[in-house]
């Protein structure tokens, strides 16, 4: 069945995503900090949300028919495995707020650049502005603490959630133009990540659970699985399709901001004045890297 495509609830689903986003950003950390590793919180975040999406698999299948094969892996696993494993190993060694500025806030600045790359798509003057600010905040956020020697391993982190954005924007733009529905790229991505990733994952002897109970498992479950990777997949997913990948990635103004206060409110992160600065040129840059200004000022009179 297909949903309604208005603008309203594609609006609605870019601005649940990266609500979604922010608390992974949350969640993780705060998992990897204590009782999980990360390829346990992978599997968690694969194999139940394949199991309960099989019928689905079933019904709507699993290849990713008439894409070339580059084209194809990334709609097989960039987004389903590749994703959430860098930017989750990067939580591994920053906060959460890093997190936050350096993989959702850096989306719009690799999407424009992926688009140029794989459509020819050339960004106008105050779209250029936003993504020059929301480079210039990424370098503050990461370069300083490179240069004044604090938080030893935080870099590690930093070029984890910058590899992890780039991944993420070339899964968008190739997605918007492969024509599938929302519902049908999960599935792809889920079937594939899980079938291709779980046994790695096993494989690297990382996977035991040995520090959760089973509440921790269960919790983690419903949000790395069904809420994290099913439902702001479908939701970005559902977004893309009517906005378009780049102003879809503008809402991620908002993750930087939510990661920063989520991270010193739940998680005890401490954050200086610079990288408030810098999480601030972010968000305002991915403002108005969106184009919303410029599409504000065509629309006519009522």
């Amino acid at each position: 069945m297909e949903l309604p495509r208005t603008r309203a609830l594609g609006l609605a689903a870019a601005l649940a995503t990266v609500m979604i986003w922010a608390a992974f950003m949350l969640v993780t950390r705060f998992a990897v900090q204590g009782s999980f590793t990360v390829e346990e919180l992978l599997v968690l975040r694969l194999l139940p949300g394949a199991l309960v999406m099989a019928p689905v698999m079933w019904r709507l299948g699993v290849m990713p028919t008439g894409q070339s094969w580059p084209r194809a892996a990334m709609l097989m696993v960039g987004a389903s495995a590749v994703f959430p494993y860098v930017v989750s190993k990067g939580l591994a060694y920053a906060p959460a707020s890093d997190g936050g500025a350096l993989a959702p806030g850096m989306l719009p600045f690799w999407t424009a650049l992926a688009a140029y790359v794989l459509t020819g798509e050339v960004t106008g003057p105050r779209r250029r502005l936003g993504l020059a600010m929301i480079l210039a905040g990424a370098m503050i956020v990461s370069l300083w603490q490179i240069v004044a020697g604090t938080d030893g391993e935080a870099w590690k982190g930093h070029l984890m959630f910058l590899s992890g954005s780039g991944c993420w924007a070339i899964y968008s733009v190739i997605f918007r133009q492969s024509g599938f529905s929302p519902l049908h790229g999960l599935v792809i991505g889920l079937f594939w990540g899980t079938l291709l990733g779980v046994p790695l994952l096993l494989a690297t002897g990382s996977v035991s659970f040995a520090g959760a109970t089973l509440q921790d498992v269960t919790v983690m479950i419903v949000l790395q699985s069904f809420i994290i990777g099913i439902l702001a997949m479908f939701l970005f997913g559902y977004a893309v399709q009517i906005l378009g990948a780049a102003e879809t990635a503008a809402f991620g103004a908002l993750t930087p901001i939510l990661a920063l206060l989520g991270g010193v409110y739940f998680l005890g992160e401490t954050v200086t004045p610079l990288k408030v600065v810098g999480i601030a040129l972010v968000a305002v840059g991915v403002f108005l890297a969106s184009g919303v200004l410029s599409k504000a000022r065509t629309l006519p009179a009522s």
